[in-house]
């Protein structure tokens, strides 16, 4: 019986300890990678990392813009460019010296210039750029350079052994704004259309107020697992994020 016992206690101790390591594993510090004058890029979880950017502007002053690379393999999509073209190619010979990696794919996840303001550089590199039909229309409209692959609604880019999921959920900062996701990592990159804790509802000039919070649900619901959500401004975190979004333009 005794024996029995020691066995038992054995396992529990065993299971406890791989436990206890695989949590070890999985957990991640983030930590500030590159730093100049002009851009941050950050390191939010394994295969994940931040870039912002600055856009000046009168009402706000000096703004950060946020965006995402995801690297698997030796290669590279990244999400919203830079805010202009020298901070872009400073984005770019970073990941190809530092990361190793082919950028495989540039997705601005809407229209405005803290999304695309430096696409030409990645064009001027050769690298594909991807964008939802809506955004093709409107950065034609606005005399903005032009994503040259079309998305319908949804798309599935292959990055190394992983994909990078892109999808318009409904409208909300801009009637075409759509989201990253990582599933590899559990990132989701909400860009404009979501909120950093206790901010402002920010520039409406393009925005569906009303459809807002609707929009933010449905990305919610799409990605329950979600680990790191990054906004377009201001500081990542996690879902609650999507939650203050979704209260902030809730409608009474």
């Amino acid at each position: 019986m005794n024996k029995i016992i020691k066995i038992a206690l054995i396992l529990i101790f065993s299971y406890t300890f791989l436990s206890c390591q695989s949590q070890k594993t999985e957990s991640f510090s983030p930590k500030v990678l590159y730093k100049s004058e002009d851009l941050i890029i950050t390191q939010v979880s394994k295969n994940t990392f931040e870039h912002t950017s600055y856009k000046q502007t009168d009402e706000w002053g000096k703004v950060p813009c946020n965006g995402l690379i995801v690297q698997n393999n030796g290669e590279v999509i990244v999400f919203d460019t830079p805010t202009n073209d020298a901070t872009s190619v400073e984005l770019i010979n970073w990941i190809e010296t530092k990361l190793h990696s082919k950028i495989d794919a540039i997705v601005p996840t809407h229209f405005h210039d803290d999304c695309l303001g430096g696409l030409k550089a990645f064009h001027d590199r050769k690298i594909p750029s991807y964008a939802y039909s809506k955004t093709i229309e409107l950065a034609k409209e606005n005399n903005f350079e032009v994503p040259i692959n079309s998305i319908k609604d949804s798309m599935t880019l292959k990055v190394g052994n992983e994909v990078a999921l892109v999808k318009f959920f409904g409208e909300g900062h801009t009637r075409d704004n759509v989201v990253g996701y990582f599933p590899s990592d559990n990132v989701l990159f909400g860009g404009c259309l979501i909120k950093e804790l206790n901010a402002s509802k920010g520039y409406l000039g393009d925005a569906n107020t009303e459809a807002w919070s609707t929009t933010v649900e449905k990305v919610k619901k799409q990605y329950p697992n979600v680990k790191v959500v990054i906004p377009g401004h201001g500081d990542f975190g996690d879902q609650k994020l999507l939650d203050y979004t979704i209260g902030l333009f809730k409608i009474q």
